[in-house]
């Protein structure tokens, strides 16, 4: 079900490659429904809601009333588990929260910069058989903080026309604003563009299928997007004294979320990669969604066979990980020769599953090899950053003929000129 290779005869491109050779080329059908949507709004909107999700739709926006049944409709004990973990996810982005600068050390010189909000923000949440509520906590969070004015979200309905009661549980916790039953393509295209119903945004966060990572992929620009999120991925790091049961439950968190999901271990023990490659076999037989778990580590899974832990410090980095987790005796050593990761998971007792839920940091992470130059979502994908700058007269005139001289060396004639315009004597 799952390869072992000594890391002396695998090639990496194997791994980094994945999505572009199996990714599907949806482009044609998601600029139909970009264009439909932005051409007929809400009776676009309308018409997909019926094709993709069996729902007859007279009204898009989930109800003050609608959004209270669903609280209700969850059990005590999950809200406040979502309470919970939007508490951890709060304490831990106030941290990420910018402060404004001035600068005045030269006389008649003031230089600044200052953070403000984005105004309105659009979030995705998956539906449906992949319903997340744990993303509207982690996507609606940093941007409260930040300091958004307006969150509005978007769900696909179920053919009932109803939105999971979890999410909107969720919604309810995290502070958002205004809900719609819209999925897909559509949702994105709605934020995007606006429609009788639903607001333009600014920007559109958020996971989803490759419908919605193309659309996405297709308004930046318009608006900005989070990122554009590929399958998931999970890579475990792991010596002689890992538990191969764990090792395997961790593999196996990733992999059954998507056939083409990664979950890949990488460790100098044959011993635990034989024993973890039996544990995934008997573990998977247990899943209810072991057919897809088994098409993913079939297809990208990998046991990958080193030297040393260093070496597959080294794999892990060439790799770039969405999720990586350091599942040795001293995982802080490890820590400082992590260049490329989304979120690192130190030590033996910390699944994965802790980071998607609970724990704080957030779960919205590049991948696809992209944590080699992006990051996590939080609070700075929230705000813009604009600089401010003041010269006296005076302090504009010590250093008028070096910027006059600037402008000059590039040829820009009028840039100078708009320096020493300033200085010259008003013919009467």
């Amino acid at each position: 079900m799952i390869e072992i290779v000594a890391a002396k005869d695998m090639e990496l491109k194997d791994i980094l490659s994945r999505d572009a050779e199996k990714a599907e080329d949806v482009s044609q059908t998601v600029d139909k429904i970009l264009e439909n949507v932005r051409l007929f709004g809400d009776k676009a909107l309308r018409e997909y809601a019926l094709q993709f999700d069996g729902a007859r739709l007279e009204e898009l926006e989930v109800t003050a009333e609608e959004l209270q049944a669903g609280w209700e409709a969850v059990d005590a004990r999950f809200r406040e588990t979502l309470a919970l973990a939007r508490q951890n996810i709060a304490a831990f982005h106030e941290k990420q929260v910018r402060q404004n600068f001035v600068m005045a050390e030269q006389p008649g010189v003031v230089l600044g910069q200052r953070y403000t909000p984005i105004e309105r923000v659009g979030v995705y949440v998956p539906g449906g058989t992949a319903s997340y509520p744990s993303t509207v906590l982690m996507d609606v969070v940093p941007a409260k903080l930040a300091g958004v004015k307006e969150i509005v979200m978007a769900t696909p309905p179920g053919a009932d026309g109803s939105v999971d009661p979890a999410i909107l549980a969720a919604a309810k916790i995290a502070g958002v604003d205004r809900i719609f039953k819209i999925g897909g393509a559509g949702a994105v295209a709605a934020l995007a563009y606006g429609t009788e119903s639903v607001p333009r945004v600014d920007k559109i966060v958020g996971p989803g299928n490759i419908f919605v990572a193309t659309a996405k992929r297709r308004v930046f620009g318009l608006v900005d997007i989070d990122m554009v999120a590929g399958p998931s991925e999970i890579l475990v790091v792991a010596d002689g004294g890992c538990d191969p049961a764990w090792v395997a439950a961790d593999l196996l968190s990733q992999a059954e979320h998507d056939r083409l999901a990664s979950a890949v271990l990488v460790t100098d023990s044959r011993p635990l990669a034989e024993a973890v490659a039996v544990e995934l076999k008997r573990q998977a037989a247990l899943l209810p969604r072991q057919e897809i778990a088994r098409a993913s580590l079939a297809a990208g899974g990998r046991i990958i066979l080193t030297d040393s832990i260093a070496e597959a410090v080294e794999i892990a980095n060439a790799i770039a990980p969405e999720h990586l987790e350091l599942a040795v005796e001293d995982p802080f050593a490890l820590l400082p020769s992590v260049k490329n990761a989304g979120s690192i998971f130190l030590g033996r007792c910390v699944p994965e599953a802790l980071g998607d839920y609970f724990a704080g940091p957030n779960h919205t992470l590049p991948t696809g090899g992209t944590a080699r130059f992006s990051s996590p979502l939080g609070v700075d994908d929230f705000v813009k950053r604009s600089s401010f700058l003041y010269y006296s007269r005076e302090a504009l005139g010590q250093v008028a003929d070096r910027v006059i001289e600037f402008a000059q060396r590039e040829g820009l004639a009028a840039h100078g000129r708009s320096v020493a315009i300033r200085f010259e004597e008003k013919q009467v």
